[in-house]
């Protein structure tokens, strides 16, 4: 079987793309940076990928609001080919601004409804930008996430607009009941937290990632792509033989995607 091939999307204001082509190849795929306007183009076509990744990084500066103009070109302009590949199974993975994406796409967390953007993410509850390591348990039930079910593991994050909302507080337990909640904010003692600054950004029901009912459109707010080696963590000396979490949940998507 030859090596899954991804697309990570780029476009101005993308600066997340090199190290996540970086960790997808790490991943054991073969991944391609490619920028929106060959899409528009026409010079390439979603269709010849098995995976479609939408990296962190400020598109467009973010204007109107984060990810809200990409999102708006996906929509509206590659809507037949992005949901098409959606529904085909195909995994689709936003991380960060691509989760922002993802949802102002309809793509999250309920792209079947007919009006499918029901939720959102907006301005932490510090009123600042969060940089920092965070720990996560893995709860969703999606085949992306195999091999981390009930895990706590270790990311960092890096948002200003990661808080996590529904219109409709049944939505919130529709999620948790799909199994949706791909992973929740945890604290020292591995238990759900809205306390900050372990939960980062005041996130409903401490969510920071979450998929579709399907489990194959991966939303999450960590970036995995930052924790591919051991001395990327800031105690990795004093943590001999640390897992790299986010090369391990790169591998996980990729074995799915293959």
């Amino acid at each position: 079987m030859g090596k899954a091939k991804v697309l990570i999307l780029r476009t101005a204001g993308t600066n997340c793309d090199w190290e996540t082509e970086h960790g997808f190849a790490l991943a054991g795929a073969a991944p391609e940076r490619v920028h929106i306007s060959r899409l528009l183009n026409g010079s390439v076509s979603l269709a010849d990928y098995g995976l479609l990744v939408i990296p962190g990084g400020f598109s467009y500066g973010d204007d109107l609001s984060a990810g809200k103009v990409l999102a708006n070109e996906l929509k509206f302009k590659l809507r037949e080919q992005v949901f098409s590949f959606a529904e085909s199974g195909r995994p689709i993975i936003g991380i960060c601004n691509g989760f922002q994406v993802l949802v102002k796409t309809g793509l999250l967390p309920f792209p079947r409804r007919e009006n499918a953007v029901c939720s959102t993410l907006t301005f932490n509850d510090s009123g600042c930008f969060e940089a920092r390591w965070i720990r996560l348990r893995c709860t969703g039930k999606s085949p992306l996430l195999s091999g981390l079910s009930g895990e706590t593991i270790t990311l960092p994050v890096a948002h200003g607009e990661g808080k996590f909302l529904t219109d409709k507080k049944e939505d919130l337990e529709t999620l948790k009941k799909n199994g949706q909640v791909a992973f929740q904010y945890v604290g020292l003692d591995g238990s759900v937290t809205h306390d900050y600054p372990e939960n980062p950004n005041g996130s409903a029901e401490a969510i920071a990632a979450v998929t579709n009912e399907k489990g194959n459109i991966l939303g999450m707010m960590p970036h995995p792509e930052r924790f591919l080696y051991p001395y990327c963590h800031p105690a990795w000396t004093r943590q001999e033989g640390k897992s790299t979490d986010g090369l391990r949940l790169l591998k996980s998507i990729v074995r799915y995607a293959k």
